[in-house]
């Protein structure tokens, strides 16, 4: 089969990167072609450099609802993640200190966390329910006197589900114990409020919210410290050394600016997309399963299994549908990702998954397009296999 070209291709992976909205190029060009000073000088182009920086911690702030200088601007959610996990610990005496997360976090925070352990930090990775969700009540359990920090993420990557990070926030405030969350995914297709959420700590990436890749940043709440992570100079009021980004943090904080203009008319908008593409998926194919839960998840997230059949088959069958799977194949055996199998999706279950992420140019007519090739292929696959037996 020839691949087609670009122009005919239909994306539905926008959990795994956002293109760069049009706001956010243009906040960087200039920056790029005629302010590039460093924001640590006093000249001219310093000063319009840090003005830049200025702006954008702003944009970013507001749409957190939080003050410009409890925004911590960093390579990325994963640098954001491990300087919470990481900076929390006294390396010195890491015994003394107990961490709390979940078996469907994302490797930013498992790994750390791993890491973590093996230096000897006791780690407590808590289980999920079938739909995907963390019980509020195991990480009330999980507490001990040794708990330095609980890390639950805002929004599962997979399955969409939206963790009921206000219910923890409560036990972890009535323990006096520090609450990060990993809001990779949830910024900018929903809600994210840090006040209403009452938490500590929140990372964001910038790619997965129309904004460039290679930039982050870390909500800190007024009051709470950390060791950091990069040691040098002391920008970002010492909490992460090393010469700002402008280019890219300009892109973050025009991303965030336009994400809070639109977040709830995105919403909308792109849940009846996804709604729609499940409802069409359900009405062609036979015994698809839906992973995780119709309730609390992400507007854009739809995760289906065709029990029997491997996804990437599935999908390298339409290759101008581009979308995900929830499962690899190595040396012709197939492993399911962590966080289906913390949910106990069978493995014949689990092969088949399928995720369509949606974003904002996404289109009815591309829907349809994309139901009527999966469901076809889908069809194909199983006269293959039945006749083949």
């Amino acid at each position: 089969m020839t691949e087609p070209v670009l122009s005919q291709s239909i994306y539905l992976d926008h959990n795994g990167t956002t293109p760069i909205d049009s706001e956010a190029i243009s906040a960087m060009k200039p920056l790029m072609e005629k302010h590039f000073g460093n924001p640590s000088s006093s000249h001219l182009l310093g000063e319009k450099a840090k003005r830049g920086v200025v702006g954008a911690r702003k944009n970013v702030a507001d749409l957190l609802g939080c003050q410009p200088d409890e925004i911590v601007f960093t390579s990325g959610g994963t640098e954001s993640n491990n300087m919470v996990l990481k900076g929390i610990v006294n390396f010195k005496h890491p015994e003394k200190f107990h961490l709390i997360t979940s078996a469907i976090e994302h490797p930013a925070i498992l790994n750390p966390a791993l890491f973590l352990s093996e230096l000897g930090v006791r780690l407590t990775i808590l289980p999920v329910d079938r739909k995907g969700f963390v019980d509020p009540d195991q990480v009330k359990k999980a507490i001990s006197p040794e708990t330095a920090l609980i890390s639950i993420m805002l929004a599962n990557n997979e399955t969409g589900a939206i963790q009921p990070i206000k219910e923890i926030a409560e036990i972890a405030r009535a323990h006096h114990i520090p609450l990060h969350t990993d809001a990779a995914q949830a910024v900018g297709k929903i809600s994210v409020k840090v006040k209403e959420l009452k938490v500590d700590f929140l990372s964001v990436a910038g790619h997965k919210l129309y904004g460039p890749k290679g930039v982050g940043a870390l909500y800190m709440r007024e009051g709470m410290t950390l060791t950091p992570l990069m040691h040098g100079a002391g920008q970002e009021n010492g909490k992460r050394a090393g010469t700002e980004n402008t280019i890219l943090t300009a892109g973050l904080g025009a991303a965030c600016r336009v994400a809070g203009k639109r977040v709830a008319q995105d919403e909308k908008n792109i849940r009846f997309l996804r709604n729609h593409l499940q409802t069409l998926l359900f009405e062609g194919v036979d015994d698809l399963v839906l992973n995780g839960s119709v309730k609390n998840r992400l507007p854009n997230t739809l995760n289906v299994s065709v029990p029997g059949l491997q996804g990437g088959q599935i999908l390298s069958g339409i290759p101008n549908i581009m979308a995900s799977t929830g499962a690899a194949c190595h040396d012709q055996r197939v492993t399911l990702s962590h966080v289906l199998s913390a949910m106990g999706v069978s493995l014949r279950v689990g092969m088949g998954a399928l995720r369509f992420s949606l974003g904002r140019s996404n289109t009815k007519s591309q829907i349809e397009v994309t139901a009527e090739a999966v469901i076809g292929q889908i069809k194909r696959m199983r006269d293959e296999k039945e006749h083949r037996s």
